[in-house]
């Protein structure tokens, strides 16, 4: 039952928020109900591994005679993501109180509605009830980006929309072909569609449609041109909501979807997929170097990270995978961290351009000091959150293809570069007409940020608990593709 209220109750309060005028109870109700739904999701935390370390929490015949069915799970991959999404969009409401948003009732109610169909989508064991989650999530998304965003947002969002809406429709076909493919009586259900009958030829055709879909949403080289306009253009919210949760999405649909009914593909194409996440991290490392915003320097950073999580996932073996999945969490935590450090600046200084910053340091060394432990989180230094999965995939690669991981593993020495580049320029030397009157944070404006230091060395230091979550729910997919 767990599961059905952490989808259910943002929900309602979605729908109850939507209704309220007062912007104070707006604000507040919206982080009261998403600090409950992390509480909950604690709770099956303790309930996963207290039990069976893979409990189904609820299941209901929908359209029986469709073979669809409201089936939600937790296993080790739904509980990590689940726990991600419910520890950062409380962070998320949390930041946004310093900026004045216009139509809070919106606004808030679109953030959680979006919580709903993220924890849908990460426990959806339905291969349909995952595909509404799915589009679920691309309402708030695209209203958030478009109504709120910045210059040039109609544009942009539409892009953004037709984007991930055509791999959407690209997914409904596929699921739709494995429907019918399943054994009599036919079934949406993630067991069925796991046993579709598909001979070598279907088997391309649905992993392509999968492949695409999933690539958008991530997103993976050549499917990325959408990504760095977006991240720029929405509000803060949107940047954090995108960067840190729905890139997920693609990953994940890899992992629980992609991979265990069309592993063969990748078996007999030698790799050939996995080169497109590989450009992606040289390309991305490239490109972000001549960045002067310091929004699109984060978004095309997120392009080479997330190549890297891409090629783990579709390595088909344990550590890579595991390793892809803990990095997922790591990747989250991290750019939502920055983009609150960025939020900061901007706030302060009314620019996101790296030439016109520096100095910082100087005027804010609270804040220098959580820049650069989110900023060696990022570069994946050993004892922070991105070494332990950077590592993981790093070690599948190699017993994948040398080639590759030798490749991949260019992205620890480009972030490296990049990233203490950017530091150097924005925080460091002296300061300026712009930075002059910069001052450090407050308590409040640390809260967040402790939290997220908080894990970013707790994953680094005592990876268990989260290692032990990805081992149990790959090794079921594993399990399927073996």
């Amino acid at each position: 039952m767990l599961t059905l209220i952490l989808i259910l109750l943002p929900l309602l309060t979605a729908i109850g928020i939507f209704f309220i005028r007062e912007r104070r109870w707006v604000r507040n109700l919206a982080l009261a109900a998403a600090l409950i739904e992390f509480g909950i999701s604690i709770a099956a935390l303790i309930q996963y591994f207290l039990y069976c370390h893979c409990l189904l929490l609820f299941r209901l015949e929908w359209l029986a005679e469709y073979g669809i069915s409201l089936k939600f799970g937790m296993d080790g991959l739904s509980m990590l993501m689940t726990l991600l999404t419910t520890f950062l969009v409380p962070i998320v409401i949390y930041v946004s109180f310093g900026q004045k948003v216009v139509r809070p009732s919106s606004f808030y109610s679109l953030i959680i509605l979006m919580q709903a169909g993220l924890i849908g989508v990460f426990t959806s064991f339905d291969g349909m009830v995952f595909y509404i989650f799915w589009e679920l999530t691309l309402i708030p998304a695209y209203f958030i980006a478009g109504y709120w965003g910045g210059e040039n947002r109609i544009r942009i969002t539409l892009k953004f929309f037709a984007y991930t809406f055509s791999g959407s429709l690209l997914m409904l076909v596929a699921i739709i072909y494995l429907y019918f493919r399943t054994p009599l009586p036919h079934s949406f259900d993630h067991i069925w569609l796991y046993a579709s009958n598909l001979n070598p030829g279907e088997q391309i055709w649905v992993f392509l449609a999968f492949f695409i879909a999933f690539a958008i949403k991530v997103p993976v080289f050549p499917f990325h041109t959408w990504q760095p306009d977006t991240y720029v253009t929405a509000p803060y919210s949107g940047s954090m909501l995108l960067g840190g949760l729905m890139s997920k999405m693609g990953l994940f649909g890899m992992i629980r979807w992609m991979i265990p009914i069309t592993y063969s593909v990748l078996n007999r194409t030698d790799g050939l997929f996995i080169i497109f996440p590989v450009i992606g991290i040289v390309y991305a490392s490239l490109i972000v170097i001549r960045q002067d915003d310091l929004k699109r320097f984060i978004a095309y950073t997120s392009i080479a990270h997330l190549g890297l999580v891409a090629a783990g996932a579709m390595a088909l073996n344990a550590q890579a995978m595991q390793g892809a999945m803990i990095q997922m969490v790591s990747h989250g935590i991290n750019i939502v961290g920055l983009f609150i450090i960025i939020q900061y600046i901007e706030l302060r200084t009314k620019t996101t351009s790296i030439r016109e910053l520096g100095g910082i340091a100087l005027k804010a060394p609270r804040l220098a000091i959580f820049f650069m432990i989110i900023l060696l989180g990022s570069i994946a230094l050993p004892l922070t959150n991105g070494f332990v999965g950077e590592f993981l995939i790093l070690l599948g690669l190699f017993k994948y293809n040398v080639v590759f991981a030798a490749v991949s593993g260019l992205t620890i020495i480009f972030s490296a570069v990049y990233m203490l580049w950017m530091y150097q320029r924005v925080m460091l030397g002296n300061t300026n007409a712009v930075t002059e009157s910069f001052t450090d944070l407050s308590w409040k404006e640390m809260m967040p940020l402790i939290a997220i230091v908080i894990l970013v060395i707790w994953i680094g230091v005592f990876p268990g608990m989260f290692m032990k979550l990805a081992e149990n729910g790959v090794g079921q997919i594993i399990g399927v593709v073996r």
